[in-house]
C-alpha cells in the first residue's frame, strides 16, 4: 500500500474540476465569496470548449427587437427542449442570462454593437427574435478570454494540464476530495476541498463523426457515477445538423448556426431547399413556407416568418440525414450550406470571419462564393449529472454539477446560444451555492488511504501489465459501435447490439495496457480516459433504448413521433450495490402552473401580455 504522506496535498474550500465557461464562472462567484478556489484542467487555460460555442449566447436583452422578453426565451426553450426541460432550470436561465451577459460585458468583453451602440443580437434556429449576442462568430474565444483574465486578477489558483482521476468521500458521504495525475510527470497529487463542482463538459468523443476534440471522454459523467451520483436523461445527444463533411481529415468538425443564423440556405444535389419540406406542426405557424417569405425575412421585414433552416437542431439534422438516405446528398455524403449567393463576401467576411478562414484553410473553399458540405455530427450532451434546480447540488452531498455536464436545462433538445448563456448562469448559481455549502463545513475532511490508494492502483495496473489490449484500439472500436448503432436514428435491435458490443469492449478493457513510463504518456492517457468513455457511452445506449419514442435529439425509428406517457418521465442511472448500472424511470414532478401557462401560450397572447406589463412598469 502506498504511503500517502508521500502525496503532495493541496487544500481549497472550493474546487471546480473543468476551466470552461461554466467552470470559471463558478470560480469567479465562489472566489468573489472570500473562498479560496482552485481550478483543476487536463488541459490548458483557455483551451476549453467553451471557445467552439461560435455564435453567440441566447438572452433575452431585447436591443434589436424590443418584443422580446425573458417569458419567450423560457417558452422558445421549452419547446426546443419539447417540454422535456427541468421547468424551474429553464425560468432561472432565461430570468438571468441578460443579467450575466451584461455582467461579461462589465468584465470586459466586446460585443458586436448595434447603430445604438447596445450589444448585437443575431437569430439562431428556435428562437421568436434574433437573440444571441455575439462578437462575430467567436463568442466562446471572447467570453472565455473575459473570464479567464477576470478570474486570474481575482486571485483564483488554476492547475493546468492535470487529469482528475475519481472523487473522494468522507464516513458521512460527502465529497472531499480528488485524486489527481500531473500529465507531465505522471505523479499523483491529492486535492482536498470542502465543496467540489464539476464542470467537465461532454462525452462526444465516444463516437466517430463529433465536433468534439480529445478532451470530451465523460470524465464528469464517469467520476459522479463512481461517486454514486444520478446521471439523468443521458439518451438525449444532440448531433449538431452542420458539420465539415469534407476533406475526411476535418470531418465533424463545427459549422457554426450562425451561417444559418445570418441566412444561408441548405439545399440537396438537385438544388432544392428542402427544408420547405421538413416543418413540424408545431412550428408551422412560426416558420416560413415559402422561398418569397422567407426573402422578406432576409431582408429584414420584422413581421416575415423566420426560414426554415432556423428550425430546431434536432429537426434540421434528421431533415439532412433523411435526404441523404434517399439518394439526394452532397458530393461526399451531406448538404450544401450556401451563404454565398445570400450575402455579400464583405458582409460574410465581415459576420463570419472564422468560418471563412475555416473552411479557406481546412477545405481549400472560399465560402464567399462556394456552398459547404455539412452534416451531422455528435455535438452536445442534454443529459448529465442529476441537479437540484437552485442549488445544482447532485444526490451526493457537497458535489455540484454545472454546464454540460448537468442535466435539466435543455430537455430532449437544446436550442443553439443557449449553451454560453447556460454556462455563465449555472456557473454563477454553482459557485455561489458550492461556496454556502464550503462555509458550514469548519475544517477539511481526513483522507481515506484505501479509498487512494485504489484509485491510484487502478490507474496504475494499466501501466504494469505484462501485456494487454490497445487502449487506441479499443477507443476505434467503441467510436464505430456507438457511430454505428447508438446514431442518430436509433432501433431496438441496433441499441441491443451496440450494448453486446460495449460489454465485449469492457471485457477487453479490463486488461487494457500502455507501454511505457508514466512521464507524458499519451498511450496511459488515452485509457484513463476510456474508462469514463465507457461508462457514458453504457449510460446513453441503455437510455435510449429504455425511452421508447423519439422526442427531441432520440430517434427511435421503431417508436416513431412523442408518446404523451413518455414525457412524464426522466431515466436516472446510478451504479448498483452488485457494480452493474441500474436504470429507473422516475416521475417528473408537476410543473408550476404559471410557467406551464406561458410555455403553452401563442406568440400573439404573449406579446400582448407583455405590452400591458411594460406599460404598468413604466406608469
Amino acid at each position: 500500500m502506498l504511503d500517502i504522506s508521500e502525496i503532495k496535498t493541496i487544500e481549497h474550500d472550493v474546487l471546480i474540476i473543468g476551466a470552461g465557461g461554466a467552470g470559471l464562472s463558478a470560480a469567479i462567484e465562489a472566489s468573489s465569496l472570500g473562498m479560496s478556489t482552485g481550478i483543476v484542467m487536463k488541459s490548458l487555460l483557455g483551451k476549453a470548449h467553451t471557445v467552439m460555442a461560435e455564435g453567440g449566447m441566447a438572452a433575452a436583452l431585447a436591443n434589436v427587437d424590443e418584443r422580446d422578453h425573458w417569458k419567450i426565451h423560457f417558452r422558445d426553450t421549452m419547446r426546443g427542449g419539447k417540454f422535456l426541460n427541468v421547468w424551474r432550470m429553464a425560468e432561472l436561465h432565461a430570468k438571468l442570462a441578460p443579467v450575466r451577459v451584461r455582467l461579461l460585458e462589465e468584465w470586459g468583453a466586446v460585443f458586436d454593437r448595434t447603430k445604438n451602440g447596445l450589444i448585437n443580437q443575431r437569430n439562431f434556429g428556435g428562437h421568436r427574435y434574433p437573440r444571441l449576442a455575439h462578437v462575430g462568430d467567436r463568442t466562446g474565444l471572447e467570453m472565455i478570454r473575459t473570464l479567464q483574465d477576470h478570474g486570474i486578477h481575482q486571485g483564483i489558483e488554476t492547475y493546468m494540464e492535470c487529469t482528475a482521476l475519481d472523487l473522494l468521500k468522507n464516513q458521512k458521504g460527502e465529497v472531499c476530495g480528488v485524486v489527481c495525475m500531473w500529465r507531465e510527470t505522471g505523479t499523483f497529487v491529492i486535492f482536498k476541498a470542502k465543496s467540489i463542482i464539476m464542470a467537465t463538459g461532454g462525452g462526444g468523443k465516444a463516437w466517430d463523426v463529433t465536433s468534439n476534440s480529445w478532451e470530451y471522454t465523460g470524465d464528469g459523467y464517469a467520476m459522479a457515477y463512481e461517486a454514486g451520483a444520478e446521471l439523468m436523461d443521458m439518451e438525449f445527444n444532440q448531433f449538431h445538423p452542420t458539420g465539415m463533411v469534407w476533406p475526411l481529415s476535418v470531418k465533424g468538425i463545427l459549422v457554426t448556426e450562425s451561417v444559418r443564423g445570418e441566412g444561408g440556405i441548405l439545399l440537396n444535389n438537385e438544388g432544392t431547399r428542402f427544408m420547405f419540406n421538413y416543418i413540424p406542426e408545431r412550428f408551422r405557424s412560426e416558420t416560413a413556407d415559402t422561398q418569397e417569405e422567407a426573402a422578406r425575412w432576409l431582408a429584414g421585414d420584422p413581421n416575415a416568418r423566420r426560414p426554415p433552416e432556423l428550425l430546431t437542431r434536432d429537426v434540421v439534422a434528421r431533415a439532412i440525414n433523411d435526404e441523404v438516405k434517399a439518394g439526394r446528398g452532397s458530393e461526399h455524403g451531406g448538404a450544401y450550406l450556401n451563404i454565398a449567393t445570400q450575402r455579400s463576401a464583405e458582409n460574410i467576411k465581415k459576420k463570419l470571419p472564422s468560418m471563412y478562414h475555416q473552411f479557406k484553410v481546412l477545405a481549400e473553399l472560399d465560402i464567399t462564393k462556394e456552398p459547404m458540405e455539412v452534416g451531422p455530427t455528435c455535438h452536445y450532451f442534454m443529459g448529465g449529472i442529476r441537479v437540484d434546480a437552485d442549488t445544482t447540488m447532485s444526490s451526493v452531498p457537497g458535489m455540484f454539477a454545472c454546464g454540460e455536464c448537468a442535466a435539466g436545462m435543455h430537455g430532449a433538445n437544446r436550442l443553439g446560444g443557449n449553451s454560453l448563456s447556460d454556462l455563465l448562469v449555472f456557473g454563477y448559481l454553482s459557485g455561489k451555492n458550492a461556496a454556502e455549502y464550503a462555509k458550514q463545513r469548519a475544517t477539511h475532511s481526513e483522507i481515506d488511504k484505501e479509498q487512494v490508494n485504489k484509485i491510484i492502483q487502478n490507474a496504475t495496473n494499466i501501466l504494469n501489465r505484462e501485456s494487454g489490449a490497445n487502449p487506441y484500439l479499443l477507443h476505434e472500436e467503441l467510436e464505430q459501435n456507438m457511430q454505428t448503432n447508438v446514431g442518430i436514428i436509433r432501433t431496438k435491435d441496433t441499441l441491443e447490439t451496440g450494448i453486446d458490443q460495449l460489454d465485449k469492449i469492457k471485457e477487453a478493457y479490463k486488461n487494457v495496457k500502455a507501454k511505457g513510463a508514466s512521464q507524458f504518456n499519451p498511450g496511459w492517457h488515452e485509457a484513463l480516459g476510456l474508462r469514463n468513455l465507457l461508462i457514458t457511452a453504457e449510460a446513453v445506449a441503455r437510455a435510449a433504448l429504455l425511452r421508447e419514442e423519439s422526442r427531441g435529439a432520440h430517434t427511435r425509428a421503431d417508436f416513431p413521433g412523442e408518446q404523451k406517457d413518455w414525457l412524464n418521465y426522466n431515466i436516472v442511472s446510478t451504479k448498483g450495490m452488485d457494480g452493474k448500472m441500474q436504470l429507473i424511470k422516475v416521475e417528473r414532478p408537476v410543473p408550476d402552473s404559471e410557467l406551464e401557462r406561458i410555455a403553452e401560450s401563442s406568440i400573439e397572447d404573449l406579446e400582448i401580455e407583455i405590452v400591458q406589463e411594460r406599460k404598468k412598469e413604466k406608469a
